[in-house]
């Protein structure tokens, strides 16, 4: 209806005044906006948080506490003055533990309890390392051996007893294999309660169990058929990426359902600024923040480069710890999201009785 000059009568009621400053900002926090401005911040944030993470932890590796097994009478042929030598120049970060034969020093490597053996050797020191346990560790300890040796005048040999295998001389392959695990991991549950939003929660459970054992029969596909990198023991690490996948895949759907669409800010936070660099698959632990190398080991990526590590370099002395913590992620992130599974934003149970019962 308008006036005979074609104008419109002002309007009257609430539709007609200005929304007061509280009503604009109820109608802005409805808006995309909010959401994109606090994104904003966190994403670089994440971003300075991502680089100082891995800066802090590689970039100048430093000895901390290295366990070396002493072999018999290795002081008597110098090796009391080489090795006050290696403590000096490593900072007193050797933790000694005497074995009387080179057998029992050899086992305790296999089982990844010391990184290096002082033994007699010729007329003087033997040191043997074991580049698998720790590429950055095999050879700090080999410059520095060498080094204490002209320093000191006692003659060392260096042997490295346990090698890493000719496709991944530095190491990096198997920490490399988990993270793509764990980042896949939670970007596959992401995708599905994008894209699968309408999954209830024990399809949703088996869906993330399918691709997370596809995912890691294709990353131990491509790694050790394709390319040749790495002659894994298949089967095994298969199962552990598998496990390492679902576990991430998991642990971001318990986010999901406890914290909505902030879900991504801890998962990002636990499993790549601080589960990545505290896992020792990148700067062996004995070089890491001393914190940060007991942290690793609880914590998915940690327990699945330790799995995978010793599934490739020292087979038959498999541990149980990291199976155990990979279980243990698994089943509390299962736990809380099927508890709390009316939190989740997805499932076909939520969605309104109309369109439900549409045709």
């Amino acid at each position: 209806m308008s006036t005979d000059d074609g104008t419109r009568p002002p309007a009257h009621g609430a539709h007609g005044r200005p929304p007061t400053r509280t009503e604009k900002w109820a109608s802005y926090r409805q808006s995309p906006y909010v959401p994109a401005f606090v994104l904003l911040f966190i994403l670089a944030a994440a971003a300075g948080l991502f680089a100082g993470s891995y800066t802090y932890t590689m970039a100048d590796p430093t000895p901390r506490r290295i366990p070396a097994a002493v072999v018999g009478d290795v002081q008597a042929r110098g090796g009391e003055k080489f090795i006050a030598g290696m403590e000096k120049a490593l900072d007193a970060s050797l933790r000694l533990h005497p074995y009387a034969t080179r057998a029992g020093a050899r086992r305790a490597m296999e089982e990844q309890r010391v990184f290096v053996t002082l033994r007699p050797g010729g007329r003087g020191v033997a040191m043997d390392i074991a580049g698998a346990a720790g590429a950055t560790v095999a050879q700090l300890l080999a410059e520095t051996g060498a080094e204490v040796a002209e320093a000191t005048g006692v003659p060392v040999t260096v042997t490295d007893v346990k090698p890493l295998q000719e496709g991944d001389p530095r190491g990096l392959a198997l920490f490399y294999i988990s993270l793509a695990a764990v980042i896949i991991g939670f970007v596959g549950a992401i995708q599905l309660s994008v894209h699968a939003r309408a999954l209830n929660p024990f399809e949703r459970i088996l869906f993330t169990l399918a691709y997370a054992l596809l995912g890691g029969f294709a990353i131990a596909a491509v790694v050790d058929w394709l390319l040749g990198a790495l002659d894994l023991p298949f089967v095994e690490s298969w199962l552990i990426l598998s496990l390492t996948m679902f576990t991430s895949g998991m642990v971001f759907t318990m986010f999901n359902t406890l914290m909505g669409r902030w879900a991504m800010l801890p998962t990002w936070g636990l499993m790549v600024l601080l589960g990545n660099p505290s896992s020792g698959g990148a700067v062996s632990w004995p070089l890491l923040p001393s914190a940060l190398g007991e942290i690793g080991r609880w914590l998915p990526p940690g327990a699945s480069v330790n799995a995978q590590h010793t599934a490739v370099y020292y087979q038959g002395h498999q541990y149980a710890f990291p199976f155990l913590v990979l279980a243990a992620w698994s089943l509390v992130s299962c736990t809380v999201f099927w508890v709390w599974r009316h939190r989740h934003p997805g499932g076909r149970d939520r969605m309104p009785e109309h369109a439900a019962t549409a045709s």
